[in-house]
């Protein structure tokens, strides 16, 4: 598969949970804008850990470029640099299931026996997804409770967690972005600020807060859960003049806190 037809096809995807995303685009130039990254969440189950969901990413040129862990949220992941230079960088992060509680584990565990091995046969994994039942209500906010990353993922499978504008592609700064967002009206993720990192790591991000969308759950249809978000990041050349390509570990922390339930936002 192309990776233009990749790309397209995730795009596409992404829009259903994250329907403001082809207005804020539209805000920077629509089409014309480039994108940073892409970003994908999984589990550490054999058959959709990261170096099995990986696989599909070698095989469109991608290659692995630095690992990341974030403890308090019980997640690892690599970053991944394309083949060609006009293509989006990856970040594949993972949940390691061992290190939630065992309610939790009791919660996934069901649902992820019923994964076929092997399930990922290509690139269009990245967009097929869930492939498991629904939970209930209450499984879903029982897991909200202890990792919204969890939740989220049981909720919706495999997407475009969220595309990221290159603003440094834009002859604008990320502050100047920040604020034909605001006055667009789109809520921002405030966790550690509304802008994250700083010119000194050459990366400063920001995003939208992820838009809800309806789910239908086991037994509580329509209930609005929150989907995708659109991040916004600014990269900065390193002493080699070379444009930094990996991610910053806090600020990216931080960053996941954007699919947060809504009756948590207001306290952060």
């Amino acid at each position: 598969m192309p990776t233009s037809t990749f790309f397209a096809a995730l795009w596409a995807d992404y829009l259903a949970l994250a329907p403001q995303a082809a207005d804020i685009r539209q805000l920077f130039g629509g089409e014309n804008v480039i994108n940073d990254h892409v970003a994908f969440r999984t589990f550490d189950h054999p058959a959709i850990c990261l170096t099995v969901l990986e696989q599909p990413l070698l095989e469109l040129g991608y290659r692995r470029d630095a690992h990341y862990e974030f403890p308090d949220k019980h997640l690892s992941a690599w970053g991944y640099i394309p083949a060609c230079a006009d293509d989006p960088l990856i970040f594949l992060s993972q949940l390691h299931l061992a290190q939630l509680s065992a309610a939790a584990q009791a919660i996934v565990a069901p649902l992820l026996s019923q994964l076929p091995v092997p399930c990922v046969t290509g690139a269009d994994f990245f967009y097929s997804g869930r492939h498991w039942p629904a939970p209930s209500w209450a499984q879903y906010q029982a897991l909200a409770a202890e990792s919204e990353y969890a939740a989220w993922l049981v909720l919706h499978g495999f997407h475009a967690n969220h595309f990221t504008i290159a603003v440094h592609r834009l002859g604008v700064s990320l502050a100047e972005v920040v604020q034909k967002i605001a006055i667009a009206g789109y809520p921002m993720n405030t966790a550690g600020g509304v802008i994250k990192g700083s010119e000194d790591v050459l990366l400063m991000q920001a995003a939208t807060l992820a838009q809800t969308v309806p789910f239908d759950f086991a037994d509580a249809p329509g209930q609005l859960v929150p989907g995708c978000y659109y991040e916004f990041a600014q990269r900065f050349a390193d002493e080699s003049g070379q444009l930094y390509q990996g991610f910053v570990a806090a600020s990216a922390n931080r960053i996941f806190e954007s699919t947060h339930l809504q009756h948590e936002r207001g306290a952060r």
